[in-house]
């Protein structure tokens, strides 16, 4: 794991300059400039996401479920079959939902 670098700002003379420091040492107390008194400026981390599960398509779902199942035992090759489920409207939707007992 790498060393976090952290950046400062002098209160003085508003030089920024970046350090790399350990989590367990102290924070700069004086600028490497004029001496004079620091702060640690806060900034968004570069963050890159990488490998699958972070975009919206990738997120599970029942549907996305069943879809990768069938994907993977072989049942979607390109062809769609006939949706014989009856769609999702909401309340009431779920087994035995549409069917009728005459």
């Amino acid at each position: 794991m790498g060393v976090p670098i952290y950046e400062y700002e002098c209160d003085r003379c508003q030089h920024r300059f970046e350090i790399m420091q350990k989590f367990s040492d102290r924070p700069l107390k004086k600028c490497e400039k004029c001496g004079g008194p620091v702060h640690k400026v806060l900034s968004a981390p570069g963050l890159v996401f990488k490998g699958s599960g972070w975009y919206v398509t990738d997120y599970a779902n029942s549907d996305r479920k069943k879809a990768m199942k069938a994907e993977k035992d072989g049942d979607s090759n390109g062809d769609k079959k006939a949706d014989t489920t009856p769609a999702k409207s909401g309340a009431g939707a779920g087994p035995g939902a549409g069917k009728k007992d005459d």
